[in-house]
């Protein structure tokens, strides 16, 4: 019989997919927890299931208010909760660091119990590098602020690692293969689950594929890292020099800066300078 989870708050990572994927200590957490937040009761549910589990389960996500962390803390002091999400690691794309951080300015024990993880699950399969990679979550739902958001990461030496909606998915890559031009990608669906989906290839392909048009799952998209810059000072200066006989600030950065691989935001501050002559 195990023994009396101690109180606080224990971050458990849960299956993303493959429910055999939840480790021994996970699941005694769960069922000896008194209390476990869930994204979603319905989803939660059928994982206690599985192991055997009758425990009481409160929500927390996005809509939770300062009001309701501030009662789970309170409770933190006598009570162990387990916090989980629907799939994978908490506070990966979710509010869970709000808690967190709230529990550890309060005092209280946070335990952490690891497991899998969507985003590096991904990175396991796609042959990408991984000697350097960033999560940078969900993209934008629009496609103006997406292609921003972009380009703000367009400069970076890594493999870039999103998660997206089947509905967004066409235009995400589309406007991947818009600002990252013809980088090598990976669209990872339904990871671990029987129908598992992997598919690599440069990312205007990708965005063409019609099997990419609105597909079912969790999907993880994976960007390989652009080729290291070699632009100098002088070039970055050249190339805005004729940049701006043609565009405005803004335009002429956005280009130069995917021209040459770099952030944009630096590449407008040298426009701008340039333009007020220093």
């Amino acid at each position: 019989m195990s023994e009396r989870l101690a109180p606080g708050l224990h971050i458990v990572a849960t299956p993303i997919g493959n429910l055999a994927d939840l480790s021994p200590r996970a699941a005694d957490t769960l069922r000896n927890a008194d209390r476990i937040l869930v994204e979603d009761t319905r989803v939660t549910a059928k994982l206690l299931q599985h192991i055997g589990a009758k425990v009481p389960m409160g929500r927390y996500d996005d809509h939770s208010t300062d009001r309701d962390r501030d009662e789970i803390v309170a409770l933190l002091g006598e009570q162990a909760i387990a916090l989980v999400s629907d799939a994978g690691t908490p506070l990966i794309s979710d509010p869970g660091y709000k808690l967190v951080r709230a529990a550890r300015a309060a005092g209280r024990a946070v335990h952490t119990i690891p497991g899998p993880s969507a985003a590096v699950a991904a990175l396991t399969l796609a042959g990408l590098p991984t000697d350097r990679f960033l999560f940078a979550g969900f993209p934008p739902p629009k496609s103006a602020a997406r292609r921003a958001f972009f380009e703000e990461l367009a400069g970076i030496r890594a493999t870039l690692a999103f998660f997206e909606g089947g509905s967004r998915l066409a235009a995400s890559l589309a406007d991947m293969a818009a600002v990252f031009g013809p980088r090598e990608a990976v669209v990872c669906r339904e990871l671990t689950k029987l129908y598992e989906t992997i598919v690599r290839g440069p990312l205007p392909e990708l965005a063409a594929d019609p099997q990419f048009e609105a597909p079912k799952g969790e999907l993880v998209i994976l960007v390989g890292p652009g080729q290291a810059a070699e632009a100098t000072a002088g070039d970055i200066d050249t190339a805005l020099a004729d940049a701006l006989t043609r565009l405005r600030p803004a335009e002429a950065a956005a280009e130069v800066a995917k021209a040459l691989g770099l952030p944009r935001r630096d590449v407008y501050q040298r426009a701008m300078a340039l333009r007020a002559g220093r």
